[in-house]
């Protein structure tokens, strides 16, 4: 039995260890290099919505602490082209199926049905077997036959083309393609499954005052109330390694003895067992901006482009910003996705001013932009270097990215990580089980 953990970084999945092992009794030392903690959590807009409540419930209690007052919303998503066309997805199926309907039809409506259900079949199928549980690798899960008839031949396809199964109206391919953003992957890329976060949000989102920023802040309080010590503005230079395994960490001259090592953060640079992400292999960057609302416009929206797929195709096969980007505003924010190469190959300054006004040109004068100094891939990166800025680790581009995420577990005995990019994946609520996933498997 462990009975001290380090962990280097305070972001969710951080954090979420954070109270996972502090609430069994184990001590816990949580070093953050930035003056607060939320790592990239601060960067989501207030109004985001928070899924899979229930993983979050179960962090608190572990804790244990009252989990921050929650209200389900519902209204999840208005989607807006240019041409004045709308599409709210709200909270209930049945409902959506209609609003479908009157938008493209009968067949339209008995698509989303179908969509629907194909998206909680894959949910129900990989939430025990993969989501919960600690990363497989790709042969131990298709060793499985009643899981590969559960999935179908059709979880393998990309998730643009499986969505034409159910939908010949790109526009409404292209609204529920928008599963792929949410993880920084092209649906040109990205499989089938991700069709599971439509149902995941079904039964779901909420959100709190405050929004990510203070669900990180009760997370911070919930754990150091359990008994964790938190080291602000404090850089970790290194691992103590003894006996060939990690035994605490470096802190220039300091060193911090513990009997594990979780990081929630780019462990490229601590140990030769974690090289740097490729920059083919990343997932999408993004450049926000603080905005100005000249309507009564839900907080939650997005302002679509005419071409479904170009967006794509220019930021991951070119490399580039898209000529039109879709423009995502979450309250008082709004962001594009940016490619991450800015470790490489950062952004001009031109060049995000021209994405953000053609951007800016699909809204028709409803907002505009509140501060000329956007957030961009060269901020991220900043905070985590070596990655160029990407949001989430590597991105889910094929059907085996799932399993070429890092797992909990390294080949260094006592060294573990968690966050959105490793296993389960991208998002607050994956980033919080992979603490948890990250946590188990040090107190194994």
């Amino acid at each position: 039995m462990i009975r001290s953990v380090c962990i280097i970084g305070a972001g969710i999945g951080g954090l979420a260890a954070a109270m996972v092992l502090a609430g069994r009794g184990v001590q816990v030392d949580v070093l953050e290099q930035a003056p607060t903690v939320g790592g990239k959590a601060l960067h989501v807009p207030a109004a985001h919505g928070i899924t899979l409540r229930p993983v979050f419930d179960a962090l608190f209690a572990d804790a244990p602490a009252a989990p921050p007052p929650m209200t389900r919303q519902t209204l999840l998503m208005r989607h807006r082209w240019a041409d004045g066309t709308s599409l709210d997805i709200v909270d209930g199926v049945a409902a959506n199926a209609d609003a479908v309907g009157r938008l493209r039809g009968a067949a339209a409506a008995r698509g989303y049905r179908e969509f629907a259900a194909r998206g909680q079949r894959y949910f129900e199928a990989l939430e025990q077997p993969f989501i919960n549980a600690q990363r497989p690798g790709a042969l131990q899960f298709a060793a499985q036959p009643q899981l590969a008839r559960q999935l179908g031949l059709g979880a393998l396809a990309p998730l643009w083309d499986a969505l034409g199964a159910h939908f010949t109206d790109p526009r409404l391919r292209q609204v529920f393609a928008r599963a792929a953003c949410y993880v920084g992957a092209s649906p040109l890329l990205a499989p089938a499954t991700l069709m599971m976060i439509a149902h995941i949000e079904q039964q779901g989102v909420w959100c709190l005052d405050g929004g990510p920023t203070a669900l990180v802040a009760a997370m911070r309080d919930a754990a150091m109330a359990a008994g964790a010590r938190l080291r602000l503005a404090t850089r970790v230079t290194g691992l103590r390694i003894e006996g060939g395994r990690a035994r605490g960490v470096l802190l220039g001259a300091e060193v911090l003895a513990a009997d594990a090592v979780i990081a929630n953060v780019d462990a490229a640079g601590l140990v030769p067992a974690t090289p740097p992400l490729p920059a083919a292999k990343r997932s999408f960057s993004a450049i926000a901006w603080r905005v100005r609302r000249r309507d009564d416009g839900p907080a939650r929206q997005v302002f679509l482009p005419d071409d479904p797929t170009a967006e794509f195709t220019a930021l991951h096969y070119r490399q580039r910003l898209a000529d039109q980007p879709s423009l995502q505003i979450g309250g008082d924010t709004a962001m594009i996705l940016a490619p991450a190469r800015a470790d490489t190959r950062p952004l001009a300054a031109e060049a995000i001013a021209a994405a953000g006004q053609a951007a800016l040109a699909l809204t028709h004068g409803s907002l505009e932009f509140d501060d000329t100094v956007p957030t961009t891939p060269q901020d991220f990166e900043h905070e985590a270097p070596g990655q160029g800025g990407a949001l989430y680790g590597q991105a889910l581009h094929g059907w085996g990215a799932s399993f070429a995420r890092p797992g909990a577990r390294t080949r260094l005995p006592g060294f573990y990580l968690c966050g959105g990019g490793c296993h389960p994946g991208a998002g607050l609520a994956m980033a919080a089980l992979s603490g948890r996933l990250a946590a188990e498997a040090a107190l194994a």
